[in-house]
């Protein structure tokens, strides 16, 4: 077993030295992980898938590293770092290179293996996903987590439907069924559910499985065709159960070391049709059995208790198990390998059938144990009786038609009848039987050995002769032509080797070493003496056919040979290929279950057959092209009718011209090795090979001066390519020169206008701007003008303030003047008025007293004319204290003002009787004006004013005394 530690490399080899598993464990390849550091530790690989091919696998490690591995090209690359694990991985998507992996943070990316880089990141998911499922298509995915399941679009890679369920039920497993557009939903209840993917409805529910089986499923398997669904759990029974009857038909019981179920694989066959036999079961001891459903044989086991096995992953077309161990490890296993000792197994001395009865079916009815060497009885359940057939062999019996027994416990005789009952074998397990027909030895390590050889130099350009459009079929038809042509080297020469193998290269495109085996054993006997007049058609064999066709009929021979037609035109090329150019896929099949039915001679038969069979229509054709038209395309030939004729051939035609006579009985190919074809003439083979050995060495040296006089040439039309583009380089420099210069030309001429325009747009605004500056000046000169008169009529009415106050205080001050004059002068008066009083008093007192009665009388009326007088001077005052006020600012400057009008008034205006009175109402009237108009007031002319009102009312009452001295006197 070989070993590969990936450590710190991003890619390399898988394995240094050609794999060679043995037959014990099947390990190609064990991979390990580990890291660099000084103590180095194994990072654990965690989840593993292969890509639709089978030829490759991608691995997730618990670090998020995801490495592709490519089997066939022994190589292996590091994809991407995503620094988290991996809980779920899928490689089988429609485009080929891209992949999906579930992460733990919940969220799903593709990326792509041969960019590296990430394609898509989806997310919706609030639990870990532990399922991917891909339809069969590639282009749908449904992600599983714990409580929900989610329908992508992977070309949009938007989510399309999602899938809630109760917390209390939770899901076990939501994925699609091969190679239909079902959804299969299994819930933790045991119930299961299949849906339609496009519309998303109920197609149908299984029954709950029998009240005495206690098993709670936890993990499924579908065969290839969809019809049976595997079912287990922590159990060692086994459910299977029939999708189209949808009903449960067995149940198997595994050993009693088996105490649950953790992974159920079905392993696929070539030749099974997609009708799965062999299921892998992995149970909790890390043991992975494989068996077969329906003998319930365990046929070998991969794992240990040692080195259990924590996952497995088959390949599509079960060539390869890749496991994931419990160690971390990741083990690649050959299916060959494994089964190498049971593919022939020996015919079963007891065959366990299962009856089911139309009645209620229970857990007893079905179960079945596996069983592994002898043969062992099925566990006797308590309830009722299993039903069992055994079948035991004849030693007894004869062994005359020993040769009619098969592999696989088939008779050849059996199927023969059963051949000519229904005419063809059931398509379902025709390559079974074809296979078991032809004794195919299936010899892995010869095939292995032709087929390293690489292609044979005869097939290199296989593609411009047969331009096929599937790469894929031209790749096995080449390398099965490669193998035969180093099988034999008379095949490298054979001309209609393509022809023959091509029908069976697209049947078994699949797998390659049956396709070999199939046209190696067809060779070997339906193709007996082709080669003996190699290289010219092989003239005994259509010799044979034209022996019999002039036995059963002679008109169409004769009119063959009236138009100059050979058995080289009429039967020649049915025979190179096999006729696959005049029959249909079906019709094919069908006729090559009854050739490889019968002994080699009825291969020769079915082209007389043809032939007489298209008797009509050959009698009309008279020329070579119409017959070459006719064997060469399809007939209006009902290929039955043919067989039936063929059959009749063999019968009645006589011994010495049969063709069983001159060809030997079958003979199947030697198990190992395949045996030595030397059925040719050997000398013209190798003179053919020395003459194609010259004539390629001298075509290698014809290239080799070709390619040398290729490479001068190539030299002089580059330097002649050089020079011509140097030329035109310089012309379109020239050119690109010359309109350079005519544009700059052109954007001169615009700079100049723009110029031109610009220098008269610059005069406007030069004008514009003197005219805006005049203005501007023009209102400063009227702003500063209406400042300077605004100026001076502050300054005229500040000046005339201040003459108004000055006059005021000059008025002021001779009013007070005219006051103390006025006030001495009544002082002077009243002493002399006292004195004069004395006097007089002295003298006369009654005369006194009467003129001084009269004289207070009169005084009183003079008063009352001197305070009416003064209150009218005052009034007259205060008038014209307000017009001078409100005419100073209307006067014109200079004018002069009277004194009247100034207020200065003099004692001469005044009247002379009331001189007093109006002096002391105008002194009254000048200090009201002067409070009015300044408000500035002086306490010396308040005490004034209070002497003067003292004053007269102490005249008033000398008056008032006056007046009544008379009176009293006069008493």
């Amino acid at each position: 077993m070989q070993s590969t530690d990936l450590g710190t490399k991003d890619s390399g080899k898988i394995w240094h030295r050609k794999p060679s598993p043995a037959t014990r464990d099947g390990i190609i390849v064990n991979i390990i992980h580990t890291t660099s550091d000084y103590l180095p530790k194994v990072l654990r690989f965690l989840n593993v898938a292969f890509d639709s091919s089978g030829d490759c696998l991608i691995a997730g490690d618990h670090q998020g590293n995801i490495y592709v591995f490519d089997l066939s090209g022994n190589r292996f690359n590091l994809v991407h770092r995503t620094a988290q694990a991996c809980t779920a991985l899928a490689f089988n998507l429609h485009r080929k290179s891209e992949f999906l992996v579930a992460l733990a943070d919940y969220s799903i990316k593709c990326f792509d293996t041969v960019t590296k880089e990430l394609v898509s990141w989806m997310r919706g998911h609030e639990s870990s996903v532990f399922s991917i499922s891909v339809h069969a298509s590639g282009r749908y995915a449904i992600t599983t987590s714990s409580d929900t399941a989610q329908l992508w679009d992977l070309d949009t890679f938007q989510r399309k439907r999602k899938l809630n369920i109760l917390q209390s039920v939770g899901i076990q497993k939501v994925f699609f069924l091969p190679l239909s557009n079902t959804i299969l939903s299994c819930f933790k209840d045991n119930s299961i559910f299949a849906w339609e993917c496009d519309t998303l409805l109920c197609k149908y529910q299984l029954p709950a499985p029998p009240e005495s089986s206690s098993v709670l499923y936890r993990v499924f398997a579908v065969t290839r065709d969809g019809r049976i669904l595997a079912a287990g759990g922590k159990s060692n029974h086994l459910h299977l159960w029939c999708l189209e009857a949808k009903q449960l038909f067995r149940i198997i019981q595994m050993p009693t070391k088996v105490r649950a179920i953790r992974q159920l694989e079905f392993l696929p066959d070539s030749f099974d049709a997609g009708s799965n036999q062999v299921l892998g079961v992995l149970s909790q001891d890390g043991i992975m059995r494989f068996i077969n459903i329906q003998t319930c044989k365990l046929l070998f086991e991969i794992g240990s208790l040692e080195e259990g096995i924590s996952s497995s992953v088959i390949s599509p077309h079960g060539r390869y198990i890749a496991s994931v161990m419990e160690n971390g490890s990741l083990n690649i296993y050959s299916v060959q390998a494994l089964t190498q000792e049971i593919n022939k197994p020996p015919p079963p001395l007891v065959k366990v059938i299962e009856d089911v009865p139309k009645s209620k079916v229970t857990a007893g009815d079905l179960k079945m144990k596996v069983t592994s060497g002898r043969v062992q009885r099925p566990a006797r359940p308590t309830e009722s009786k299993i039903q069992t057939r055994i079948l035991k062999q004849d030693l007894t019996g004869n062994f005359e038609n020993k040769e009619n027994e098969l592999s696989d416990g088939l008779n050849k005789k059996r199927l023969q009848i059963l051949l000519k009952g229904y005419g063809e074998y059931p398509t379902k397990y025709r390559m079974f039987i074809w296979r078991a027909l032809l004794q195919l030895p299936e010899n892995h390590t010869a095939f292995s050995s032709l087929v390293d050889k690489g292609v044979h130099v005869a097939f290199l350009n296989l593609q411009r002769k047969y331009p096929i459009k599937s790469r894929k079929l031209l790749r096995v038809l080449q390398r099965t032509l490669s193998a035969l042509a180093h099988w034999s080297a008379i095949f490298g020469d054979t001309p209609y080797l393509p022809l023959l193998a091509f029908p069976f290269v697209k049947l078994f495109q699949n797998n390659q070493l049956i396709c070999f085996e199939v046209v190696a054993t067809l060779i070997i006997n339906w193709c007996q003496h082709w080669f003996e007049y190699f290289p010219n058609p092989p003239i005994n064999i259509l010799g044979m056919v034209e022996n019999v066709l002039a036995f059963h009929d002679k008109a169409l021979l004769q009119h063959f040979m009236d138009r100059g037609i050979t058995s080289q035109l009429y039967a020649w090329p049915l025979l190179e290929t096999l006729f696959s150019e005049v029959l249909t896929r079906e019709e094919w099949l069908k006729l090559f279950d009854n050739v490889f039915s019968n002994h080699p001679s009825f291969l020769l038969m079915t082209v007389v057959a043809y032939n007489v069979c298209s008797r009509a229509p050959l009698l009309h054709c008279d020329r070579k092209d119409d017959f070459e038209y006719f064997f060469h395309h399809r007939n209006n030939l009902d290929i039955s009718v043919v067989i039936r004729e063929v059959y009749h051939l063999m019968d009645t035609t006589p011994a010495d011209i049969h063709p069983e006579k001159m060809l030997d009985a079958f003979v199947a190919l030697t198990k190992g090795q395949y045996p030595v074809f030397n059925q040719y003439p050997k000398f013209i083979v190798d003179y053919q090979t020395q003459e194609r050995e010259r004539i390629r060495n001298d075509e290698l040296d014809y290239l080799r001066e070709r390619q040398t006089v290729e490479n001068m040439q190539a030299e002089v039309d580059q330097q002649r390519v050089e020079d011509e583009a140097w030329y035109q380089k310089q012309e379109l420099l020239r050119k690109a020169e010359e309109t350079r210069r005519e544009m700059l030309l052109q954007e001169e001429e615009k700079m100049i206008q723009q110029r031109q325009r610009l220098a008269a747009v610059k005069r406007e605004l030069r004008v514009r701007e003197m005219h805006l500056q005049d203005a501007a000046r023009r209102r400063f000169l009227k702003l500063q003008q209406d400042q300077r008169e605004m100026e001076l009529r502050r300054l005229d009415d500040e000046i005339e303030r201040k003459n108004l106050t000055r006059n005021q205080e000059t008025v002021a001050k001779e009013i007070r003047d005219d006051i103390d004059a006025y006030r001495r002068k009544v002082d002077l008066e009243e002493r002399s008025f006292l004195r004069l009083m004395e006097t007089d008093q002295t003298q006369n007192r009654n005369t006194q007293k009467w003129q001084e009665a009269e004289e207070k009388d009169f005084q009183l009326k003079s008063e009352k004319k001197a305070s009416a007088l003064s209150d009218a001077s005052r009034k007259w005052f205060l008038e014209k204290e307000t017009q001078d006020a409100l005419g100073q600012a209307e006067q014109p400057r200079g004018k002069v003002v009277p004194r009247c009008l100034n207020g200065r008034v003099p004692s001469s205006c005044l009247p002379g009787t009331a001189q007093f009175n109006d002096v002391s109402e105008l002194d009254s009237s000048a200090r009201s004006s002067l409070n009015q108009r300044g408000k500035r007031g002086d306490s010396t002319e308040l005490d004034l004013l209070e002497r003067v009102r003292s004053l007269r009312q102490r005249l008033a009452a000398q008056a008032r005394s006056r007046c009544q001295a008379p009176r009293l006197l006069a008493t």
